[in-house]
């Protein structure tokens, strides 16, 4: 029954179907040709449009797409399509692409997925029109020329895994829109000039993996919602202008196995849980603020190779923090509290190759077993309060390329042992107590460039096998107790650029020592036994009398040396070398008999209203100003009423000064002599000798003078004028006072060293001020400092004792000269010493200078005075220094110790000062509380 009813069914489908399926058929391949169709003019629109781009690149680019014309796109370099042929994949990088995108129409490619030009030569801003790029993944634009910032239309690209701007120009804020992009993997804007802030929608990318926004000018803090990144694997932030505290969340990013902080302005702690996943490998915090202990998860951080947490404010026992590291081989720690002896555990790093932990408060003694490292190549100790002698078995180390151990307390001998070195290049030892000779075997250190054995207990003579060191480049053998000659095989050293001999006890003649070492730019022989004539080389030529002063019998060219004399069969070429020095004296004397003869001359010529220049050869003597001397006079008079009493800003001790503004509107300071009778000839002298100085000088930190004048009527010189007065003004003006913050403090102390270094160094001859005080410290608008008050300078005359009368201001002189009245230039240094302390102190030193006045260095832990801490010597009316702020300020009150040593020898010099102060050395520390004056003073290391 139910067979008779479906036959029915059966016979209709058999009949209808095959009509069905042809009907299907045919509507497919119409579908098929219709996609095709559109297919293939897609493919026509994208091709057009990479043609269009090509048609504005410049002819190299457009050559290196010569395969690009019209045919299939699909077939082009750096072209990818899908099945159905529409571009997905547009891949030009290194492929030396000049021009920009602005002609690149994006909308035109719908499919693309990924769009890498990296490493080319793009230009101009990034085009909006990359908004349409919906399906796009991957997208990395590094390393060109672009410029501009990131459009926030990037935000809709929600595909979007990689993104990669970095290495190029772009600048602005990070766009909050960042944080759309949620499938994002990669996030790369390393290397450009973004700032503001890193925004919080940052958190929002929580499959990130790869965070890199280094070396930017990115500001404030870090989001807390980065502790949301929980994926995150590399973060690098290093070389922004970042601060404030690390946030709590970080602790969450364990995961992390490249993370870098350094160079920023963080302050706090560090994480402490960083390491808690045992994935960190490369960790970076140097140069930035953060103080407590190193993260305690490091110490158990097994995974770690290379860390660096240098030039911070760390603290705690070494030996709690370090542990071992069988794949470490970068261990830098230097600049920083830590104290505690060198733990057990750092022999175990069989394959460190770099470890510095310097200037620190490192005690105990060095190892031996650091000789089994036998990977290091870099060793660095210095300056922390390592005893003991340097252990023999460092001679192991057959890689090393630098061993510093400068700064400590090490006695006994060098090892010989450290012959064996035969890689190493950078050798300082210096600042320790060692004894006994220097070994020989230092010769077969052939590759050897810096070499420095000074200020320890060195004796004997100095060993001839130096000679076999033919790399070295700068030799420091000074302040030990070296004697005999200098050996002469000490010219084979041809490449030696710097020496320093200074303060031993070597003796004989040295006139062939050095005829052949052409290399040599300075040499420093002072304080010896030395004799004889100085060789004919550059190095000498160039030199100051400070080089070779404090020997027995020198003679030579240098200014202020003797002149050799004619007692020997060389008589004829000592008489030249005579005859060379006295020429430019005697051409200097000319000189200045011809500038004052000029101002008399100028003088009688306009008696009443005349006005005499710096150069009185000049017919127009105000020709620097481009003004006829006459109305430049009468300006000046008619400015000052005369001198009218209300015009005046300061009374000195040979005349007044008055401000002035003249008809062009300039305004300068007029400095008139007085005018009585018993002070008439000392008034002219001091005129004379500013003048002399002045006209000799010309630096940034040194008053300029535009002027002077010397007549029947009036006596006056003319100098810039300059608005905040004198030094002396500022730090008792409680108004100003605000403003004179700690940086303004350390930067009037840099010019007025800059200023001393350039007048004892850089004149030729050199000149002494005499009267270094904060009244004679002028400041401009912007706290820059001027020397000035040249009233009792005094040029440094060759062949001449310089023996001179008492100058100077009680309170800022030197102490040698009660009892001696040889001008020399550490009597400015121990000038600008006082000058120093009073400002960072506000006031004068006196108390401070009579406490230091009554002890040695050596005595000093026993005073009162050296348990006072640096906060107690510091301006109250100044805002407490903090981080590297606080390191300057300290360092600088080191220096202004070093410069008020009893013993002039013992001072440094000013260009020594200047160097120091321009490095922007500090000292690290964490409050002042920590570091007591007597940490300060310390004879064996001056900055």
């Amino acid at each position: 029954m139910a067979s008779s009813r479906t036959q029915p069914l059966f016979l209709f489908l058999a009949h209808v179907l095959p009509l069905l399926m042809l009907e299907i058929s045919g509507l497919a391949s119409s579908f098929v040709v219709a996609l095709a169709g559109a297919s293939n003019q897609r493919g026509n629109e994208e091709a057009e449009t990479l043609l269009t781009w090509k048609s504005y690149l410049d002819s190299e680019s457009r050559y290196a797409l010569s395969l690009w014309n019209r045919s299939n796109p699909c077939s082009w370099r750096g072209i990818d399509c899908d099945l159905l042929g529409s571009i997905t994949s547009l891949n030009l990088s290194d492929s030396a692409i000049h021009g920009t995108l602005h002609h690149l129409n994006f909308s035109q490619l719908p499919n693309l997925v990924a769009l890498k030009l990296s490493n080319n030569s793009l230009f101009g801003n990034i085009p909006l029109s990359m908004a349409y790029l919906a399906k796009l993944t991957h997208l990395d634009l590094s390393q060109n020329k672009l410029s501009g910032n990131i459009p926030t239309l990037l935000g809709s690209l929600r595909s979007l895994q990689v993104l990669e701007f970095s290495h190029n120009k772009l600048f602005g804020p990070i766009p909050q829109e960042i944080g759309n992009l949620t499938a994002l993997l990669t996030l790369a804007l390393t290397d450009n000039n973004f700032s503001g802030s890193i925004p919080d929608s940052i958190g929002r990318l929580g499959n990130l993996t790869i965070l890199l926004l280094n070396e930017n000018k990115i500001s404030g803090s870090i989001p807390s919602s980065i502790g949301n990144l929980s994926k995150l694997i590399q973060l690098n932030l290093r070389v922004n202008n970042l601060g404030g505290f690390l946030p709590t969340g970080m602790n969450n990013l364990t995961f992390l196995t490249y993370l870098r902080l350094s160079d920023n302005d963080f302050i706090g702690r560090l994480p402490q849980d960083i390491c808690s996943s045992h994935a960190l490998k490369f960790f970076s915090a140097s140069n930035n603020d953060f103080i407590g202990p190193i993260p305690r998860s490091l110490k158990n951080c097994s995974s770690l190779r290379r860390v660096r947490l240098q030039n911070n404010l760390l603290k705690g026992n070494i030996a709690d923090a370090l542990g071992v590291y069988p794949y470490m081989y970068y261990l830098e720690l230097s600049n920083n509290e830590l104290y505690g002896e060198l733990p057990p555990t750092l022999i175990q790093c069989r394959n460190l190759t770099s470890l510095e932990i310097s200037n620190n408060k490192i005690s105990g003694t060095i190892p031996p077993q650091l000789g089994n490292i036998t990977q290091l190549q870099r060793l660095d100790l210095s300056s922390n309060y390592i005893v003991g002698e340097i252990p023999k078995d460092l001679g192991k180390l057959k890689l090393l390329l630098e061993l510093s151990l400068d700064c400590n307390f090490l006695v006994g001998h060098i090892p010989q042992e450290v012959g064996a070195l035969s890689n190493l290049q950078n050798l300082n030892i210096a600042g320790n107590n060692l004894s006994g000779s220097i070994p020989t075997q230092l010769g077969e250190c052939s590759n050897l460039l810096f070499l420095n054995l000074s200020r320890n207990n060195l004796e004997k003579s100095i060993p001839i096998e130096i000679r076999t060191l033919q790399s070295l480049q700068h030799l420091d053998l000074s302040q030990n107790v070296l004697t005999g000659k200098i050996p002469g095989q000490f010219g084979s050293l041809h490449r030696l650029e710097i020496l320093n001999l200074s303060h031993n006890w070597l003796s004989g003649s040295i006139a062939s020592t050095f005829d052949d070492m052409t290399s040599l730019t300075s040499i420093d022989i002072s304080y010896n036994e030395l004799v004889g004539p100085l060789p004919n080389i550059t190095a000498f030529h160039n030199a100051t009398i400070g080089v070779v002063r404090g020997n027995k019998g020198l003679c030579g060219v240098i200014v202020g040396l003797s002149p050799c004399t004619a007692t020997t069969s060389k008589a004829r070429n000592k008489n030249k070398n005579l005859l060379l020095a006295l020429i430019p004296t005697l051409g200097c004397l000319l000189c200045l008999l011809l500038v004052l003869g000029a101002l008399s001359i100028g003088c009688r010529r306009v008696r009443k209203t005349g006005a005499s220049s710096i150069d009185g050869r000049n017919e127009n003597p105000w020709a620097i100003w481009s003004f006829d001397g006459r109305m430049v006079y009468e300006s000046i008079i008619e400015a000052t009423e005369e001198f009218n009493a209300k015009y005046c800003i300061g009374v000195g001790g040979h005349g007044s000064v008055y401000k002035a503004q003249l008809q062009t509107g300039k305004i300068v300071a007029i400095k008139k002599l007085k005018d009585s009778l018993d002070v008439e000839m000392a008034s002219r002298k001091a005129f004379e000798r500013e003048i002399h100085a002045l006209t000799r000088t010309r630096h940034r930190n040194i008053v300029k003078l535009y002027g002077f004048c010397s007549s029947s009527r009036h006596s006056f010189l003319v100098y810039e004028y300059l608005q905040f007065g004198s030094l002396q003004d500022v730090l008792n003006n409680q108004q100003i006072i605000a403003t004179f913050d700690w940086n303004k403090r350390v930067n009037v102390v840099k010019g007025v060293a800059n200023a001393l270094s350039y007048m004892h160094h850089e004149c030729s001859p050199p000149i002494i001020h005499r009267d270094i005080s904060s009244k004679n410290i002028l400041l401009d608008e912007k706290y820059e400092a001027h020397v000035s008050d040249f009233g009792t300078a005094k040029v440094l005359q060759p062949y001449s004792s310089n023996w001179t009368s008492f100058a100077g201001t009680f309170g800022y002189a030197a102490p040698e000269l009660a009892y001696t009245m040889d001008a020399k230039e550490k009597s400015d240094v121990y000038s600008f010493g006082v000058v120093t302390l009073e400002v960072i102190m506000g006031r004068h030193p006196g108390d401070l200078l009579s406490s230091l006045a009554s002890l040695s260095s050596a005595s000093l832990s026993n005073s009162t005075t050296s348990h006072w801490p640096l906060k107690q010597v510091l301006d109250e009316r100044a805002p407490f220094p903090i981080g590297d702020v606080l390191g300057q300020v300290a360092f600088i009150v080191k220096m202004a110790f070093s410069c008020l040593n009893a013993k002039p020898e013992h001072r440094p010099s000013m260009q020594q000062v200047s160097e120091a102060i321009s490095a922007h050395c500090s000292i690290m520390i964490s409050s002042s509380e920590d570091l007591k004056l007597e940490e300060l003073v310390d004879p064996r290391c001056f900055p």
